[in-house]
C-alpha cells in the first residue's frame, strides 16, 4: 500500500537547502534518493522517502519552516501537466474539484475534503503516510502549496480567512505570517485553509473552455490515471472524516461514489476490512494528538470520533496496554531524551563540517 508522489514535490528543495548551508545532493543520497530527481519532476518516488528527507533537512539545518520555505517559492507550473488543466478552470471552486480529482497524479498520499460552512469554505488536507514519524514539513509544504495555488489564480494579494495546522507554532512564526497573513492558527483540529465562499466563485479571466477540454484529455492519458489502491483511498477518507464524527462506512462509500456493498467487496479483494482500517487510522492519529500537550484528552477523544472520553480510554488501553494519561507522560519523557540526543548529534555534525 505504498504511496507515491511526483518528484516535482521536491521543487525548490535544492534552493532552500543551499540557502540554509546544506548540500542538497548529499541530503538526497542520505535519504536513498537519486539527486537526478531534482531535474526529473515526473518520476514517481515513495512519499515516505520524501517526507523523511524533509524532516531530516529541517533537523539538520535547524530550520523548522523548511517545508514552508519550499512552498513559498512555488508556482503553478510545479503542478506539472495538471497545471494546464487548472489554469483553464472557470472558477476556483472548479480548480479545487479538479485538484481533488487528479491529486493521485501529484501525490497519492494527499487527502482533501472540501465543505461549505455558513459563508466559509473549509479545505482540509492530510498526508496519509504509512509507518511514518513526523510529517510536519510535508504537511506545511502541502498546505503552503495549496495556498500558492489560490494566489496564482486569485492574485498575489489574496488572503484566506485562516490557515490551520494541528501542530504547535515554531519558535518564530514570521515566515507563516509573511506567507499566509496574520490569521494562522496552530494547535488547530485540522490542517488546511478556510476562505470566504465567494472567493471560490470568482470567474477566472484566463479560463479557456477549449483548452480545458484539451488539457483534460491529455491528463487522462497520463500513467497511473486509473491505478488506485482502494485501501489507501479509504484510509485517506477516514483520516478526514474521523474528526468530524462521520467516518462510517456509509459516509466513506458516499465520498468515494460507491455503495457500501461495492466498497466492502473492493476492500475484501485487497485483503482489508473497513473496521481494521478505522482502527489503524485511530492508532496513527492518537500518537500525533497525544504528543501535542495543547490537546486535552477530551479533545483527542473527539478528534478520534469518540463522543465519550470513557469509550476512548477503553479503546486506548486495549491497544496500547495503559491509560492515555500514563502513555502521554512516558512518551513526552522519551521525546525529551530523544530531542537532547538530536541536538547533540546536530552540534557534532556542525562541528565536523566547520
Amino acid at each position: 500500500m505504498a504511496a507515491f508522489v511526483r518528484a516535482g514535490a521536491l521543487s525548490k528543495y535544492a534552493e532552500v537547502a543551499r540557502q540554509l548551508g546544506m548540500d542538497p545532493h548529499a541530503m538526497l543520497r542520505r535519504a536513498n534518493l537519486d539527486p537526478m530527481l531534482l531535474v526529473r519532476p515526473d518520476v514517481r518516488v515513495p512519499v515516505e522517502a520524501v517526507t523523511a528527507l524533509l524532516e531530516a533537512s529541517a533537523e539538520r539545518s535547524r530550520c523548522p519552516t523548511f517545508g514552508l520555505r519550499m512552498a513559498e517559492a512555488r508556482g503553478l507550473s510545479d503542478f506539472g501537466a495538471v497545471s494546464l488543466l487548472l489554469t483553464h478552470q472557470p472558477t476556483m471552486r472548479d480548480v479545487l474539484a479538479t485538484t481533488a480529482r487528479y491529486r493521485h497524479l501529484l501525490n497519492e498520499a494527499l487527502a482533501m475534503h472540501i465543505e461549505d460552512s455558513g459563508g466559509l469554505v473549509i479545505i482540509r488536507e492530510e498526508l496519509v503516510v504509512a509507518n511514518a514519524g513526523s510529517v510536519r514539513q510535508g504537511r506545511e509544504l502541502a498546505v503552503g502549496t495549496m495556498f500558492r495555488l489560490f494566489q496564482a489564480l486569485l492574485g498575489p494579494n489574496w488572503r484566506p480567512y485562516s490557515v490551520n495546522f494541528t501542530h504547535g507554532a515554531p519558535p518564530d512564526a514570521g515566515i507563516h505570517r509573511r506567507l499566509f497573513g496574520p490569521n494562522v492558527e496552530f494547535n488547530s483540529e485540522f490542517n488546511g485553509i478556510v476562505c470566504v465562499s465567494s472567493d471560490l466563485d470568482r470567474p477566472n479571466p484566463t479560463a479557456d473552455p477549449a483548452m480545458a477540454r484539451y488539457a483534460r484529455q491529455f491528463v487522462e492519458t497520463l500513467p497511473n490515471t486509473a491505478v488506485r489502491s482502494v485501501v489507501l483511498e479509504v484510509r485517506k477518507a477516514i483520516f478526514l472524516l474521523l474528526p468530524l464524527g462521520q467516518a462510517s462506512i456509509e459516509s466513506v462509500a458516499g465520498e468515494m461514489g460507491a455503495n457500501v456493498r461495492t466498497l466492502q467487496r473492493r476492500l475484501e479483494a485487497e485483503g482489508a476490512a473497513f473496521s481494521d482500517l478505522v482502527d489503524g487510522v485511530r492508532r496513527d492519529l492518537v500518537v500525533r494528538h497525544l504528543m501535542n500537550d495543547s490537546y486535552s484528552l477530551s479533545q483527542v477523544a473527539q478528534m478520534l470520533g469518540y463522543a465519550q472520553l470513557s469509550s476512548f480510554t477503553r479503546w486506548f488501553a486495549a491497544r496500547f496496554g495503559m491509560p492515555p494519561v500514563r502513555w502521554r507522560v512516558s512518551a513526552r519523557a522519551a521525546a525529551r531524551v530523544s530531542d537532547s540526543g538530536s541536538v547533540l548529534a546536530t552540534d557534532t555534525a556542525t562541528s565536523e563540517n566547520s
